[in-house]
């Protein structure tokens, strides 16, 4: 799914993994736990002060990054245990030597076997791809190159030029439509070419010396292989300055952009798209959505201007790096050298992790249903769906209550809340794969064919009424999201688990825990970009003029609270870009406080472990963002991640909450106060 589409709770695709095995789902004894880590804090600290240490700071100096990360804190650890589990999921299933054909352990197991048979890998070295390179030596003309490119994204080959896929129309949302979109470049954001301050430019070097890499690693001479790296460093950069920037990426009607396929053809006299999309396998439409026509203007220019040579070797490239992760150690290590640079990571994640990963993202809902069978208790997707019913409530609560908005959008706003639809756990229909070509033998065609069944699996949609039982993560993925063209909310088994939710914790707990999460994700449907889809999930207007002016100043105060903080010497957290999450933690963790009021333990004042309920509230929230980060990384972050770093995620919501204030006595001339009258309240 376009990542467009979906607003993700946590940290995008970093995290692909679940959450922990928690102690609730083992039958053995074990040390209770106290769910608020008072080890982890720094009492000397002051609330007011620096909540984020106080509330983390301990484990924030005691627990610096390890080699094998980039980032290090409550996520990873859970990750780091819980991969385990995955692990001897699939390497069990690899072992089972009984495991009938065609069965979900049989396909699993091969799948990671291959993976592992790093002896195999080695001897192929690059061969997988011999096959490929010579199709592109073979071009000779501009309309076949074209044509082949088209072909490559069908086989998991590659997706040069541009961006594909197929999804719903935002303003008819019972339609699939074939969906264009600008791509073509390799780094990270089109900031990476556009920028000439040191760290861009070690990045640009750092990323030609890549390329070079893999020509040589192929048979160029080094003369060749520098030669090819500019060229492709060139073209992309071309790319780059004609892409959208992420911010303007955000506004869901200047991404909304219907052509007739022959109308579109007109502005891109060198891309064919009645030609190209048959090739694509796209067949019987007349229409498709382009996200940003001037991309492919600008692309169609410099297909036309561009030597024939040239764009081969661009091509050869897209060859090159879809394929470097899965070839021989040689590939593998020149990959791995530039993302030290792109993320400061000082040693390779271990082989069975990345295969792992590779499994979940691959055959995930076969590895899914093996998941949740041994660790996911069907008593946490009830109590899962109380806590969203109780959210919905409080949510509606503060709706009716705001005292900015106009009663005909407050009853609009209630409506899209009564329609949201929550998804919990896994899916009631589980993809079978059929087709999917698994053999323990061949890891590479493994992984080519997955690419490609997930391509012909996505194409199947056109024609058909939308299958909204279909979802964008897989059960075992520690994220959740809100997808607004569906109006709902999704959440994957692995995150229902500590220290987002435990059913032997108390309701402070959960509630600052997966409380916020689901207030959050509730919340992006009433953020800056959300907020334009109504309750059927159709982009358009629901509010008054008036309304929406309101709504612009608070959003604008939230994202000048957020431009003023400081990550990295003189950068800055981009407000802008990072908005919809910041909405999303404020209104959800406002709406997480109000449901937690309604319970008993809410309404009491009694202490646990030293701390009043609300005090316990806010920490269960704050212990959740602790962690350290690779300078390289939260530089690469602020540029790419619409998430604010967690420091920020930990006070930016609270600072604007009285109920915060309270708690912890925070007073005028403690470093975070606001006054009341600046406390921003939105939702």
């Amino acid at each position: 799914m376009n990542k467009n589409y979906i607003k993700l709770m946590l940290f995008g695709a970093i995290f692909t993994l679940s959450l922990q095995v928690s102690a609730q789902h083992d039958s053995k004894p074990v040390k209770k736990l106290s769910f608020i880590d008072k080890e982890s804090m720094d009492l000397s600290k002051k609330p007011g002060d620096d909540f984020y240490n106080y509330a983390s700071g301990t484990w924030i100096k005691n627990n610096p990054v390890p080699a094998k990360e980039t980032r290090w804190g409550s996520f990873n650890l859970l990750r780091d245990f819980n991969i385990s589990a995955v692990k001897t999921i699939l390497a069990e299933s690899a072992d089972n030597k009984s495991a009938a054909p065609g069965s979900i352990e049989k396909r699993v197991g091969d799948f990671y076997a291959a993976g592992m048979d790093s002896v195999t890998i080695e001897k192929l070295g690059y061969s997988p791809i011999l096959t490929d390179l010579e199709k592109v030596a073979q071009l000779s003309d501009l309309n076949g190159l074209i044509n082949h490119a088209a072909e490559m994204r069908t086989s998991g080959a590659g997706s040069p030029f541009f961006g594909f896929f197929v999804g719903q129309d935002r303003k008819y949302v019972k339609n699939i439509v074939p969906q264009l979109f600008q791509g073509g470049t390799t780094l990270p954001d089109r900031d990476y070419y556009l920028k000439d301050d040191p760290r861009s430019l070690q990045i640009q070097e750092s990323y030609k010396k890549y390329v070079s890499k893999l020509f040589t690693l192929t048979g160029s001479s080094h003369a060749e292989a520098e030669k090819n790296a500019d060229i492709i460093f060139s073209m992309e950069k071309t790319l780059a300055a004609a892409q959208m920037s992420r911010l303007e990426m955000r506004d869901p009607y200047k991404t909304y952009n219907k052509f007739a396929i022959a109308e579109l053809s007109k502005t891109t006299p060198n891309l064919n798209w009645e030609t190209l999309l048959p090739l694509m396998k796209v067949t019987g439409q007349d229409t498709v959505l382009v996200n940003s026509p001037k991309f492919f203007t600008e692309l169609n220019s410099l297909l036309g201007s561009t030597p024939l040579d040239d764009l081969k070797t661009y091509m050869k490239w897209n060859v090159l790096k879809s394929s470097a992760p899965y070839l021989s150690s040689d590939f593998v290590d020149a990959s791995f050298a530039f993302t030290q640079t792109l993320t400061g990571q000082k040693v390779q994640t271990p082989r069975w992790q990345r295969m792992s990963s590779l499994s979940d993202g691959s055959v995930g809902d076969l590895l899914g249903q093996i998941y949740v069978k041994k660790h996911f208790k069907p008593e946490a997707k009830a109590r899962m769906q109380e806590l969203v019913n109780n959210l919905v409530k409080a949510y509606e609560i503060r709706i009716k209550n705001l005292d900015w908005m106009t009663d005909v959008t407050k009853q609009k706003a209630l409506d899209k809340l009564y329609a949201f639809t929550p998804k919990i756990a896994y899916p009631d229909k589980w993809k079978n794969y059929e087709g999917l070509e698994i053999n323990r033998e061949t890891f590479f065609d493994n992984v080519r064919n997955a690419g490609s069944w997930s391509y012909s699996e996505m194409l199947k949609q056109l024609d058909k009424p939308v299958d909204k039982t279909r979802w964008a993560m897989t059960a075992p993925t520690v994220n959740a999201y809100y997808n607004p063209v569906n109006n709902e909310i999704v959440f994957p088994a692995g995150i229902l688990q500590f220290p987002f939710f435990d059913a032997n914790a108390d309701d402070a707990v959960n509630y600052g825990g997966i409380g916020a999460v689901i207030g959050h994700e509730i919340s992006h449907g009433f953020d800056d970009s959300g907020s334009q889809y109504d309750k059927d999930g159709t982009l358009r207007n629901w509010w008054t003029d008036e309304d929406r002016s309101r709504f612009k100043v608070k959003a604008t105060a939230l994202q000048e609270q957020f431009d003023a903080y400081t990550v990295l010497d003189t950068i800055h957290v981009n407000g802008k870009l990072t908005l919809g999450e910041n909405i999303g933690d404020l209104g959800g963790l406002n709406a997480a406080y109000e449901a937690f009021k309604m319970t008993k333990q809410g309404q009491s004042n009694v202490k646990i472990d030293g701390f009043t309920p609300d005090q316990r509230f806010f920490l269960s929230w704050a212990q959740v963002w602790k962690g350290n980060i690779l300078n390289e990384t939260a530089a690469q972050l602020i540029v790419t991640d619409t998430h604010s770093p967690g420091p920020y995620r930990t006070i930016g919501a609270p600072v604007n909450m009285d109920a915060w204030y309270k708690a912890f006595d925070v007073k005028p001339g403690d470093k975070l106060y606001k006054k009341p009258e600046d406390r921003i309240r939105i939702w």
